[in-house]
């Protein structure tokens, strides 16, 4: 017998942080690797697409979706080890990411305060692989658990095996539908150093009249700047930064640069250059603009909102129109981060 009753037609709205109404054909809540083995051993269930669903906050729902959803709900976090550099942490892939960043400040431990308030779970960050203000996961990853749907057998990826990249990994790529993030595993540094290589951090410590910083104190900050530049997605949906930054080549940068003397990038270590997204969407004039009832936000013209009924079809034809005068202006395509389904 299934360990938990299916849920038929199951409404969406309140899973992702656009809050676009979108139905599933059959959803199931997931405590375990106990439930995605049913589901595979399950021929009716093997045989529908599937969406492994953490957050919501990176997802962009133009239809409803024919087949399950997968809704990681797994809890628990937990000190593991350490070594003489090293405290090792692992947390259940359900567990919102944001959480997990204040209770490692809360037993003592820096390495995640960069990455406040960023929305979404645990096993949603590595397939992201989720950055802010000169951190990234893989910085700090140890390793990770997951399930696989098609030997059902458990697999352990360390960093190197993840192949991490900018807003990407394997899970995107040779393991997408594939494996299924049950928990995740971080070394965070007992030498801890604040990181304060972004301005916006810096200035804002300076406000407080902060010199010498402790984690508590760069999370602080960073949840501040979060919180004034972006919206919360309970008073208004949005998914948050919905394009990546543009990398460039050098010549293409200094090409820019001859024409828009105020064009925000920043130098990569293989020598090209990461472009300022918003700057580029807000210098074509879209900030602030709606298109019906889908819009971009006044503060950050990187984020798109809904505005209040929203369909993601709407969204998507804004994120194109955006797209296209991008292109047209700059040369430069943008390439959004939400998956759209």
């Amino acid at each position: 017998m299934f360990p938990i009753p299916l849920q038929r037609d199951f409404s969406l709205r309140s899973l992702n942080t656009f809050g676009i109404e979108a139905q599933a054909r059959a959803y199931l809540p997931v405590a375990g690797a106990d439930i995605l083995l049913a589901v595979k051993n399950s021929p009716e269930l093997a045989a529908l697409p599937r969406l492994i669903l953490g957050g919501g906050s990176n997802l962009l729902l133009t239809q409803d979706f024919p087949g399950l959803v997968l809704h990681m709900r797994s809890t628990g976090m937990t000190v593991i080890d350490s070594d003489e550099d090293t405290v090792h942490v692992r947390a259940a892939a359900g567990e919102s990411w944001h959480g997990l960043v204040m209770w490692t400040l809360a037993q003592g431990l820096g390495g995640l305060e960069n990455l406040a308030l960023i929305p979404g779970s645990v096993g949603a960050a590595p397939i992201q692989n989720i950055g802010a203000y000169g951190v990234e996961l893989k910085d700090r990853f140890h390793s990770l658990t997951a399930f696989d749907f098609i030997s059902g057998e458990m697999l352990t990826l360390d960093r190197a095996t993840c192949r991490f990249g900018y807003r990407d990994s394997i899970f995107k790529h040779a393991l997408r539908d594939r494996a299924v993030v049950l928990d995740v595993t971080f070394a965070l540094p007992k030498k801890w150093q604040a990181n304060m290589h972004y301005a916006d951090v810096m200035q804002e410590l300076s406000q407080r009249q902060i010199t010498a910083p402790s984690p508590q104190d760069i999370a602080a900050a960073v949840i501040a700047i979060r919180t004034r530049k972006l919206p919360d997605p309970a008073q208004i949906g949005n998914a948050g930064s919905f394009f990546k930054n543009p990398i460039v080549s050098a010549a293409q940068r200094d090409s820019l640069l001859a024409q828009y003397p105020q064009l925000v990038s920043y130098v990569q270590p293989d020598g090209g250059y990461k472009l300022a997204a918003g700057w580029l969407i807000d210098q074509c004039g879209w900030k602030g603009r709606s298109l019906g009832a889908a819009g971009v936000y006044e503060k950050q013209a990187l984020v798109l909102v809904n505005k209040g009924g929203a369909t993601g079809k709407e969204i998507a034809a804004l994120a194109q129109a955006i797209q296209a005068d991008v292109q047209e202006r700059f040369g430069v395509r943008l390439e959004p981060e939400p998956v759209f389904i």
